[in-house]
């Protein structure tokens, strides 16, 4: 297992989430699974895991999704930390997303 190299204050590095939320233009279900994503990092305390998330209009560019896989929207794919884990549907289950991303409660 590889270790993570120590910061240069003297403490570990974090690992960044890196997040990708496809959506389709502004329909109700992309609506509801961008507010719920928001929802879910803004209870993360400031001293987590920073975290880079992108919002992708599959609408617009089709073959960005086609490179991620995408063929449902809304999607929310865990870029970094590997492995990658995709999850589709508007998030309103904020447990299971929460477990599904390894994020702590």
């Amino acid at each position: 297992m590889r270790k993570e190299p120590a910061a240069a204050d003297g403490g570990t590095r974090k690992t960044k989430l890196v997040l990708r939320l496809y959506v389709a233009g502004s329909g109700p279900n992309s609506a509801a699974a961008l507010s719920n994503l928001r929802d879910l990092l803004a209870v993360r305390s400031g001293d987590e895991d920073p975290v880079e998330f992108e919002v992708v209009n599959v609408l617009r560019e089709a073959a960005r999704a086609f490179e991620d896989s995408v063929i449902v929207s809304p999607t929310l794919v865990r870029l970094h930390p590997l492995p990658v884990v995709r999850i589709v549907g508007t998030l309103c289950d904020h447990e299971a997303v929460r477990l599904a991303l390894g994020l702590p409660k």
